[in-house]
């Protein structure tokens, strides 16, 4: 019998005493933006904040306890942002939509820091046994978003961002899931030979935990050959965004198969209307009945991207729908 599992790809927006408690702390320009190196003053809010975060999740009910990446300041480029190897220049738009980032340029031999994993230990402790999910960028959409003045060949450079994302996640405490954030598969899909290197990427980085491992692409559906590439990958789970794009995703699956497991998309990561339970539930017994005799093991139950543009009343709205959705599919599946 399928499971259905309630989770979310992380990036929570700010409780709103910490936005104004960090606004004064921090300020808001360049200098001021995370590095690693961060003040008692300044530690200390992001660690009550990441409090906050895992109790809304512990009493929403979801399967799944992420850390929240509060003190990402760029929501994909963090881990490069805060690596020694890395210079973060201008900021520089997401794609064709309205977040941004600062460009990180690669000036040397990426090494892993540790960052993510002293983040995910915090968590941990304060999750007490509740299944922890580790939240990282895909290696395709580091690459894609950073920029290289030292490995000189794209090829190379993957590779390097690939092994760098390992380096990392090896360094992780134990969990039952990771998520692999790839938008840019959709955005600035890779081209040919590319999609091959991109698949052996994101399949390297999986290979560096048994969790089970679910890669998110989101912002719409994935080209084919994207797609077909994708599964080669060793993973145990793609992530479907249903909120953007719902016949290119389902004609996917449709066509190419898809793994043991699947990640649907079904709740609006970045609009505040708030979906019903039963609405999520529906969409999902819809999605099934597509598919016909497919049986998936695992179904996570999840935003189509993170929440951290969400007034912060309306991403724990999101999370409650979600957990309810998920007990409602059980209870149907049963």
């Amino acid at each position: 019998m399928t499971e259905y599992v309630s989770t979310t790809p992380g990036l929570y927006p700010l409780p709103d005493w910490a936005k104004d408690d960090l606004s004064d702390l921090k300020g808001h320009q360049k200098h001021d933006l995370i590095s690693g190196d961060e003040d008692v003053a300044i530690t200390a809010t992001y660690e009550e904040a990441r409090e906050d975060v895992i109790d809304v999740q512990q009493d929403t009910g979801l399967d799944r306890i992420v850390e929240g990446q509060l003190r990402w300041d760029d929501m994909l480029a963090h881990p490069l942002a805060v690596a020694d190897a890395v210079e973060t220049h201008g900021i520089v738009r997401y794609y064709d939509n309205n977040n941004f980032y600062r460009e990180p340029v690669v000036t040397d031999d990426l090494e892993p820091t540790g960052d993510i994993a002293s983040e995910l230990e915090a968590a941990a402790e304060l999750a007490q046994g509740d299944d922890l999910q580790a939240v990282l960028p895909g290696p395709y959409s580091l690459y894609d978003l950073a920029t290289d003045e030292h490995y000189g060949d794209d090829g190379d450079f993957l590779a390097a961002i690939a092994a760098f994302l390992e380096g990392e996640v090896d360094a992780f405490p134990a969990h039952e899931t990771l998520f692999l954030l790839e938008p840019s598969l959709v955005e600035t899909p890779p081209a040919d030979g590319e999609d091959a290197r991109a698949s052996e990427a994101i399949d390297r980085v999986a290979s560096a935990t048994d969790a089970d491992v679910i890669v998110q692409p989101y912002w719409g559906a994935l080209e084919e050959k994207v797609y077909a590439h994708l599964l080669d990958a060793d993973i145990d789970a793609v992530g479907f965004d249903f909120v953007a794009n719902q016949d290119d995703n389902l004609y996917n699956i449709q066509e190419y198969g898809t793994t043991d497991n699947v990640a649907l998309g079904l709740a609006d990561g970045q609009n505040t209307l708030v979906e019903d339970p039963e609405a999520i539930r529906d969409r999902t017994e819809w999605v099934d009945g597509q598919l016909g005799v497919t049986e998936f093991e695992t179904v996570y139950l999840t935003t189509n991207t993170g929440t951290f543009y969400l007034p912060y009343g309306k991403y724990v709205a999101k999370l409650e729908a979600l957990a309810e959705a998920a007990d409602l599919a059980e209870v149907t599946a049963a």
